[in-house]
């Protein structure tokens, strides 16, 4: 039975996957970001199956090595982020990206981070006009750090002790640095030379969760999500965390953003039935 039903939550992941990409994937689409993990794998079939008429004219940017090797698997025109063209002085933006999640939350905030591509899978969203995520419905949380419990943190080896125990001062629990195991001895070294450092903390409120004049920045253990990620974001040595959060894509054009877009407008879900949910943006 478990069996079963494994298969049929690999089946549902696939047919958002397929999903996701009817809907977001235009044929007149030139720059599509590509993210990581085992849902991407089926982005990438479902792009490869609309064959080559479809998506000959367009260049695939990677979030890291396991993305790139994906591209280029598919045989596809792969180009790194910061090789696009430069139009009256701004890097041509990404049409569309895809990329999965480890938990999000009901407003679309994202923990992402477990495979260690973080930095770059943030850079690739925010470079993008429409963010995608694409996961199965187990990473459907009402507030994060709740099912995943540790934020992803990237920083330089060199800040991590200090690092670890201003974590604990802002109320992480045991935050640890990543190990390298089974596959490799010593630590979790990220595609761009870094550590990373797993924190655990309280599952994070949003904006209209808090109540009786809390203000979300970590008195008695309450954080605010937006809160925390501008906190941890200050701390020196800390290269990027795993928190999306702000604002999309679409909330960036309409309300002429400078910061860049951080959360998708829609996370497509495979569900334990073999269906697809689609959560969009409010």
């Amino acid at each position: 039975m478990a069996t079963g039903a494994a298969a049929l939550i690999e089946s549902s992941k696939k047919a958002a996957a397929f999903q996701a990409v009817d809907d977001y994937l235009l044929p007149s689409h030139k720059y599509v970001g590509i993210g990581s993990g085992s849902t991407v794998v089926y982005v990438v079939d479902a792009i490869k199956a609309k064959g080559p008429e479809f998506y000959g004219g367009m260049t695939f940017i990677p979030t890291g090595s396991q993305s790139k090797g994906l591209i280029r698997k598919a045989g596809f025109t792969l180009s790194n982020l910061d090789e696009r063209p430069i139009v009256e002085g701004k890097a041509v933006p990404l049409d569309v990206a895809f990329d999965g999640a480890d938990e999000v939350d009901e407003d679309l905030n994202l923990i992402k981070g477990g495979g260690a591509c973080l930095f770059q899978e943030k850079l690739v969203a925010a470079a993008a006009k429409k963010f995608i995520a694409v996961a199965d419905s187990r990473k459907q949380s009402p507030r994060l750090c709740t099912k995943w419990k540790a934020i992803p943190i990237e920083v330089l080896p060199m800040a991590a002790p200090d690092v670890l125990a201003k974590l604990q001062v802002m109320g992480s629990t045991n935050p640890i640095v990543r190990s390298g195991l089974p596959s490799k001895a010593g630590e979790c070294v990220t595609d761009n030379g870094m550590w990373i450092i797993d924190a655990p903390f309280p599952s994070l409120l949003l904006p209209k969760d808090l109540v009786d004049g809390q203000d979300g920045s970590g008195k008695d253990g309450v954080w605010e999500i937006n809160k925390l990620a501008d906190a941890l974001i200050k701390l020196p040595g800390i290269v990027e965390i795993g928190l999306f959060y702000g604002f999309n894509g679409n909330e960036a054009v309409k309300n002429a953003k400078i910061l860049p877009a951080q959360k998708p407008i829609a996370a497509y879900f495979g569900l334990p039935t073999g269906e697809v949910h689609v959560q969009n943006a409010a």
